[in-house]
């Protein structure tokens, strides 16, 4: 049997697909009206927003201080470059100040039925989602902040040193696999869930051991923060945020876990604002490895916020002098293309070199790795 592309990417924002987020919302006693006048300013600042289709607010009709958001957007990007955008942060405090519990939900938008969507007039460039996606019941998510210069070696220690959280979460989600990479001052924690992606996040946050080393790490980070604040703890773990933007899978399920495969990251800046431009070109890339048989990568992942790609791969080792294969950029042409989405190619590569430039620039950007921890098998 044949497994198509489709079956093997089980995510993409860059599929054209109109996108629905709902907003999950229970508010703090009291602070229904202050909730009411903050949603009233940010509708009116999102309706301008690229991409932006609609939105409604609603009221639980059982209990008052449960409200729900949901929007309509032309597309995945359009939405994430809202979200992941500074100003975003500032229009949804107002709101985060209200709620004692947030659950954000973003589904692509495979089928519409009923008069109301017949007589719809649809904006130009959005589109349905083709088909229906396969793959494992799992959830990839990354954060990524900097530290201070000079205190890599010692957060990397820190980093590595902790013991590892308990990975059920409850009868419905579990945490299975937390790996951490670093390249220069920059810091990638890659995590995978099976079930519910916030509960996994909000039990890992709970844990004495994380407590700990997250306290220990705060000195050193660039960015200040305080976890004992609700408000800073909220507003950092936002900003670090590294969305999965797509995830292609080469080969057969399970694969991942065979002990000749490795996992690898790869850090591209962007030039400014070609971030998602750089995203999709990653992933085009390992799509077209998917379908080459020979190709040693057994799946990919790239995370995207801004002009920060992050790119997570499992490898079939060794992949030796055929690295920019492994890693889906073959050939100067696309080395070439690659090199002008990326702020300051190193040593001005431009993809003349052909592979063996294409293996160095590779090689260049890998990040190190520091810690892969995954779950205990179930019983």
């Amino acid at each position: 049997m044949t497994t198509t592309l489709s079956e093997r990417v089980s995510q993409s924002a860059f599929d054209g697909s109109m996108l629905r987020v709902v907003l999950l919302m229970d508010l703090h006693e009291g602070a229904q009206q202050r909730f009411f006048e903050a949603y009233e300013q940010l509708r009116h600042d999102i309706a301008s927003e690229p991409g932006h289709i609609s939105d409604q607010l609603c009221q639980s009709f059982e209990n008052p201080s449960q409200w729900l958001i949901t929007s309509e957007w032309e597309s995945a990007p359009q939405y994430l470059a809202w979200v992941n955008s500074e100003h975003h942060a500032e229009q949804v405090r107002p709101l985060g100040a209200c709620a004692r519990a947030m659950r954000p939900l973003k589904y692509t938008v495979l089928r519409e039925t009923g008069r109301g969507y017949q007589d719809a007039q649809r904006p130009r460039g959005a589109r349905l989602q083709e088909a229906p996606r396969l793959g494992a019941d799992i959830v990839r998510h990354a954060l990524t902040f900097t530290v201070k210069p000079g205190s890599e070696k010692e957060v990397a220690a820190l980093l590595s040193s902790y013991a590892s959280p308990a990975a059920d979460v409850d009868g419905h989600t579990r945490l299975c696999r937390t790996t951490l990479f670093m390249h220069g001052n920059r810091v990638v924690r890659t995590v995978e869930v099976r079930g519910d992606l916030m509960s996994a996040l909000r039990h890992v946050s709970e844990q004495p051991e994380v407590r700990a080393v997250e306290e220990a790490i705060n000195p050193h980070l660039e960015q200040d923060r305080d976890l004992g604040n609700p408000e800073s703890a909220r507003m950092f773990f936002m900003k670090a945020a590294l969305p999965a933007v797509h995830h292609v899978a080469a080969r057969e399920a399970g694969a991942a876990d065979r002990p000749d495969v490795r996992r690898h990251a790869l850090f591209y800046p962007a030039k400014p604002g070609c971030g998602p431009a750089l995203a999709r070109f990653l992933a085009r890339q390992d799509e077209e490895a998917a379908h080459r048989p020979d190709a040693p990568t057994v799946s990919s992942s790239i995370f995207q916020r801004d002009d920060i790609v992050v790119r997570l791969i499992d490898v079939r080792s060794p992949h030796g002098a055929g690295l920019e294969t492994a890693f889906g950029v073959k050939g100067p042409r696309k080395a070439a293309v690659l090199a002008r989405l990326m702020a300051g190619p190193p040593d001005g590569f431009d993809g003349s070199a052909g592979s063996e430039g294409a293996a160095a620039s590779a090689v260049r950007h890998t990040m190190s790795l520091i810690t892969d921890r995954r779950a205990p098998a179930e019983k």
